[in-house]
Formats: C-alpha cells, sequence, structure tokens
C-alpha cells in the first residue's frame, strides 16, 4: 500500500464496504519460480474477515492449495491520471490517484461439496443489484450440464487477517487545489470511472 499515512486513514469499514461492493478483485500468491495471479470475481462477509472464490481447475494456484497457504486479494475501482496543471499552484508533479484495498490471509481449498453455496450466494450477491430485473437463478440450468460445469471449477476461501485501503485523493493538497485538480479530471483525464473519483475527491473530509 502507499506509504503516506495522508492516503490510509480510511476506517475499515468504508474499506470492507468497497471491497464488498466491488466484489471482483486480483488474488495473488507466491509460487517457487514466481507469484501467480488470477482475476476473481468474489463475496466478502459483511464483517470483512471471510472471502469466497472459485477457480477453474486447470488454474496453477489450485495445485498450490494441499496446505492453506499466504495471499492476497486486491480490490481497485476509480483511477486516473492528474496533471499539475490543473492544481493552479506552482511547482508540482503529476501523479495518479486511486482506490485500493488489499484483502491478506490464508487461502484453501473447500471441500467440493460446498462449491453449490458458493456459486448460489455469489449469484445472488450480484443478481440482487440488477433491479427491476427479476434475479437469475441456478435453478433456471439444465442438471446436466450444471453438474458438469461444477465439475471443471474448486471453490476456495480466504480467511483475512489483515486489512488496507489506500485512498489516494489529494488529501495532501489544500481544499482549493484539490477540488481543483477534481474539475481538471471532470474536463478530461486517462483512467477509469474518472467522474466517480473526481466526486471522491471533491467529497473527502481532511482531517
Amino acid at each position: 500500500m502507499h506509504p503516506n499515512p495522508a492516503f490510509r486513514k480510511t476506517p475499515t469499514e468504508q474499506n470492507v464496504e468497497f471491497a464488498r461492493e466491488r466484489s471482483f478483485g486480483t488474488l495473488a500468491v507466491n509460487s517457487e519460480n514466481a507469484p501467480l495471479i488470477s482475476h476473481v470475481p468474489f463475496l466478502l462477509s459483511p464483517d470483512g474477515r471471510y472471502v469466497e472464490m472459485h477457480l477453474v481447475r486447470s488454474n496453477p494456484i489450485v495445485r498450490l492449495l494441499k496446505d492453506p497457504i499466504e495471499a492476497v486479494v486486491a480490490v481497485t475501482s476509480s483511477d486516473a491520471y492528474v496533471s499539475p496543471d490543473w492544481y493552479g499552484v506552482e511547482n508540482q508533479v503529476p501523479t495518479w490517484n486511486y482506490v485500493a484495498v488489499h484483502l491478506r490471509g490464508q487461502l484453501r481449498l473447500l471441500d467440493q461439496n460446498e462449491l453449490h453455496g458458493v456459486l448460489e450466494r455469489l449469484s445472488a450477491h450480484m443478481e440482487e443489484r440488477l433491479t427491476p430485473k427479476a434475479p437469475w437463478k441456478i435453478v433456471k440450468m439444465d442438471t446436466e450440464v450444471y453438474a458438469k460445469m461444477q465439475r471443471q471449477i474448486v471453490p476456495i476461501a480466504l480467511q483475512v487477517s489483515d486489512i488496507q485501503g489506500t485512498w489516494k485523493l489529494s488529501q495532501n493538497k489544500s481544499d482549493e487545489v484539490r477540488k481543483a485538480a477534481a474539475a481538471g479530471l471532470r474536463n478530461g483525464s486517462v483512467g477509469v470511472q474518472v467522474g466517480d473519483l473526481a466526486g471522491l475527491m471533491e467529497r473527502i473530509e481532511v482531517e
């Protein structure tokens, strides 16, 4: 995470809410030769202590899970390049603002009998946001097709022991300078969900 403490004052509850709402991240583990990474949808418990996921059985991470291993899920969303010209003050440098939450803990393989529950809870978590659409449910699938699909994936879980968040929103600048940079973002920048990031920069309260 970013070493500047100005960007790491977000309460744990807000970090959990962000990760739970996003529900998609990068799973990273160490292996003998190099780190292994997978991009995964997940379901985070309301208290932020338990993550349910699934991987394709052929994923090399699965082969490492004979015993629990240390892992991290990195969750990001909005990010954008910030031009020094937008601050309205001299002697500034380019930077990149972003929000990121890291969920760190012990990753383990779950019993295959738990897969159905993991898939059901994860799909329900996603589908309930699609109102007024009627939620898709697993019972809509042909049972043989569903059984074949289940044989190809495995359920895994992360027991979270540490939650760290970086909300890099120019908190190290004055309100006037930070809001000027946010206005610059709204006029056009390089990044993802730039308007959302500008809104965060405008609303954040700096101690």
